[in-house]
């Protein structure tokens, strides 16, 4: 009986133990709150052209090349919001919406990704510098600021028929995800909408 008593009274013990020491398990981290980047496509003005265009994936240095949102807090600081996520590495989703902002220009009849094969006349590539939420020093709600290098490559001479730099920047509406996302998004579109006009108004060799 003192036998059976003291084998319980030790195996209570070790189930405590074991019990407790469940508590410090750490579990995996919890799954980042996925942002769709949707910009805002528009119609361009102007007869079709009758040239066709590859996108090329944008460009990105390894702060960008991912699906973290990236915050900037100048001079150098470079920090991401935490999480949070795009829906896709950055470079992939741009080059998406970059078709798409051809497609609906409702100016050219063909235009498609360079990894798709398709004849074309001329390349777009770009070149992503900034694509963040920027903090400045009052620390209050960032700026969402967009800048892509832009080169546009005739294919068959491989020339490069044309360069801009394209910025913009749109202050968010308060200090959230959120809102720094908004902005980030609305500064592309901005971006969108000076570019793909840009790029209709060439003409080939």
């Amino acid at each position: 009986m003192t036998i059976t008593l003291h084998r319980r009274a030790v195996l209570a013990a070790v189930s405590g133990l074991a019990l407790a020491g469940c508590t410090d398990i750490v579990g995996p981290p919890p799954s980042p709150k996925m942002y769709v980047l949707a910009p805002k496509f528009a119609a361009v003005p102007g007869a079709p052209v009758t040239w066709a265009l590859d996108v090329q994936t944008p460009d990105a240095t390894a702060g960008l090349d991912s699906e973290r949102i990236v915050i900037a807090r100048p001079p150098a600081g470079l920090d991401f919001y935490a999480g949070a996520a795009w829906s896709d590495r950055l470079p992939l989703l741009l080059q998406s919406l970059l078709v798409e902002a051809f497609e609906s220009s409702g100016r050219i009849a063909s235009v498609a990704r360079d990894s798709d094969g398709a004849r074309s006349d001329f390349i777009l590539n770009t070149a992503l510098r900034n694509f963040e939420a920027r903090y400045d020093a009052g620390e209050g709600a960032p700026l969402g600021v967009v800048r892509l290098g832009v080169r546009l490559i005739e294919t068959r001479s491989r020339r490069i028929a044309a360069t801009t730099v394209i910025s913009k920047e749109v202050r968010a509406s308060a200090n959230t995800v959120d809102a720094g996302v908004a902005a980030i998004t609305g500064a592309f579109s901005e971006v969108l909408t000076e570019l793909v006009p840009w790029v209709l108004q060439q003409q080939p060799h």
